[in-house]
């Protein structure tokens, strides 16, 4: 299966719509990972309250273990102290959520930044080069089979007749020399049908 045109007109726009289609796509993983990386930014703020809830929650325990110590009144101090320490243990888990739903956010973000524009990408891209290597190798093929000069000469009678006036026409034109079987004028035919896919004899 041939990957591009054998004439340079053909194949120079193959390449360049290749190199364009590639581009975008790389473009759209590299915005795609920008965009991520901004998101992430607003993490720092989850872990700071995480950091400090959970410092707090520490300092608290530790106090309440000290007051603790004190005699009569011990187990009352002890008490709001654990409370306060439960509670910044609180502050601690919404910081955690907090980075946990932006981590999130970044990835659904980022995954449809890349998924769409490369799908849409490749949906225009795709199917036309596709199209072209299948009808290429058909053509080949058909070139190789017994006849096929003479369907590919039938093709090019058929088609676009600006290809057709660059060759030489005999007397009573080309239609009525390809219906003879003129050999030289069915070569050529089959050639300007091959030409306009791309290819060469």
């Amino acid at each position: 299966m041939r990957l591009y045109a054998q004439t340079p007109a053909r194949r120079n726009r193959q390449v360049l719509g290749d190199l364009i289609a590639l581009v975008l796509m790389a473009a759209a993983v590299k915005f795609a990972l920008v965009v991520h990386k901004a998101i992430m930014l607003l993490v720092e703020p989850g872990r700071k309250v995480e950091s400090s809830g959970d410092n707090l929650a520490s300092e608290l325990d530790n106090a309440g273990d000290a007051a603790s110590d004190v005699p009569l009144v011990g187990d009352l101090l002890k008490k709001p102290l654990q409370s306060a320490a439960d509670a910044s243990t609180g502050f601690a888990d919404a910081g955690q959520s907090l980075q946990d739903t932006v981590s999130q956010i970044a990835t659904l973000t980022t995954t449809a930044l890349i998924v769409i524009p490369v799908v849409f990408v490749l949906l225009l891209w795709l199917p036309p080069r596709l199209r072209w290597m299948r009808r290429s190798g058909d053509l080949r093929r058909l070139l190789d089979a017994p006849g096929g000069a003479d369907l590919l000469a039938l093709r090019a009678l058929t088609g676009p007749p600006g290809d057709l006036a660059r060759l030489q026409a005999p007397p009573g034109g080309l239609a009525d020399a390809w219906r003879r079987g003129d050999q030289h004028v069915i070569a050529d035919l089959s050639e300007v049908a091959l030409r306009r896919a791309g290819l060469r004899p």
